[in-house]
Parts: C-alpha cells; sequence; structure tokens
C-alpha cells in the first residue's frame, strides 16, 4: 500500500466530502461515482470493518430523525450523500495514529482560531474515547459482556459522569500543553512535496468535473 502523509490523507479525504456535498441534488450518477470512491478510500486505508459499521449506524440513526420529515424522495439522497461523507471521514479519523490530529490539521488552509478549536475537539474526542473504553473494560471486569450488558451498565448518571471526567481530563491535558508553551501554534512543518502537491491537484480537478456534470442534466 502507498505510504501517504497525514495532511494529504486529510486533503484527499476533504475533496471526496466537498465533491460529493455539492452534487446536485436528485444526481444519482454522481452520488454512485463517489460512493465506489468512498468505498475504494476506505480499502486502501484498510479502516477496520465493525468500528466503521458501528460509528455509521448511531451517525445515521441520528440523521434519520433530522433528514425523514422532508420526504422520502429527498430524504433518500440526502442520507445516500451523508453516508459517502460519512464513510470517507470516519475511514481517516479511524485510522488516525493517536495524537498525531494536529499534524494533519496544520495542512488546512484556514484561520488559525479554527484549527486551534479544531484540534481542541479532535483531542477532547480522543478522551472522551479512551474513558468509554475505560468503562467498557470496567463492565466487562464486572462480569458484563456483549452489547446489551453495555447497554445495561450504562445510564443516565453514568454517561454524566463519562461526561464530567472526559470534561476534567481534557482541562488536565489543556493545561500541561500550556505550561509546554503550547501558544495556539502548531510547531510542525507540514509543507506539501510536489508528488502529493500533483496529486492533490489531480484529486480536485477529478472532483470538480463529476460535481460540475451533475448540473448539466
Amino acid at each position: 500500500m502507498l505510504k501517504l502523509s497525514l495532511p494529504l490523507r486529510l486533503q484527499l479525504s476533504l475533496v471526496i466530502v466537498v465533491g460529493a456535498a455539492l452534487l446536485k441534488h436528485h444526481a444519482w450518477y454522481g452520488l454512485s461515482v463517489y460512493a465506489a470512491i468512498a468505498l475504494l478510500w476506505a480499502c486502501f486505508l484498510r479502516v477496520p470493518i465493525r468500528q466503521l459499521g458501528g460509528l455509521l449506524g448511531t451517525e445515521l440513526i441520528f440523521l434519520s430523525l433530522l433528514a425523514l420529515p422532508l420526504g422520502w424522495e429527498r430524504a433518500s439522497f440526502l442520507l445516500v450523500r451523508s453516508l459517502v461523507c460519512l464513510v470517507t471521514m470516519n475511514s481517516f479519523l479511524l485510522t488516525l495514529p493517536p495524537h498525531s490530529f494536529g499534524i494533519a490539521l496544520k495542512s488546512l488552509p484556514v484561520p488559525a482560531p479554527l484549527k486551534e478549536n479544531l484540534l481542541l475537539a479532535g483531542q477532547y474526542m480522543e478522551i472522551l474515547l479512551s474513558e468509554v473504553t475505560r468503562m467498557r473494560r470496567s463492565a466487562q471486569l464486572r462480569g458484563l459482556n456483549g452489547t446489551g450488558g453495555w447497554l445495561r451498565y450504562a445510564s443516565a448518571a453514568m454517561i454524566g459522569a463519562l461526561y464530567l471526567r472526559s470534561l476534567d481530563r481534557a482541562e488536565r491535558v489543556y493545561a500541561a500543553m500550556v505550561t509546554r508553551g503550547y501558544n495556539g501554534q502548531l510547531p510542525i512543518d507540514s509543507s506539501f512535496r510536489p508528488k502529493e502537491r500533483f496529486a492533490l491537484l489531480l484529486a480536485w480537478a477529478i472532483a470538480a468535473v463529476v460535481t460540475l456534470t451533475s448540473y448539466k442534466y
């Protein structure tokens, strides 16, 4: 498998997501092209299928509640398009090495305050997932195996405790970052090599052709 840098993986993921998001409504042909690309992207990144399926199931339930009131015909296209975007971004996030979100984020051409907020949100999500893993392991030690056991262990009080523990740990992590000299800037170099720039331009060109074609029909 070709080894792509984290910034390039992030930007290629965004190319797929932005291209699919800008498709004309009911452009099923263009959406099928992006769906095929998203599946190939997931296979290329070797994303864990079980984790991806569980994450997509939870996200689609939430999206269904928002889209279905719009009518089945419109909701079906929105849900499939959302599924393509979610497969792409979840594949990137699930294969991201720990504590490397900032390296990928550095390459984005967006204002620094937005990068800082995204970085802190990403770190908070990592801490939250770590706390969920610890709670699940604690439930297993109490003999609550399987999804049903985990759901019996989880309750509103436990979710509140999870939130407070995650928030407290996130604040301690942020204080440690500030103590070590963090000032909102990421002290890393993420410039693209010529081959990576060419690959990114080619990806944008393909996405532009597919998306613009959907408006001609």
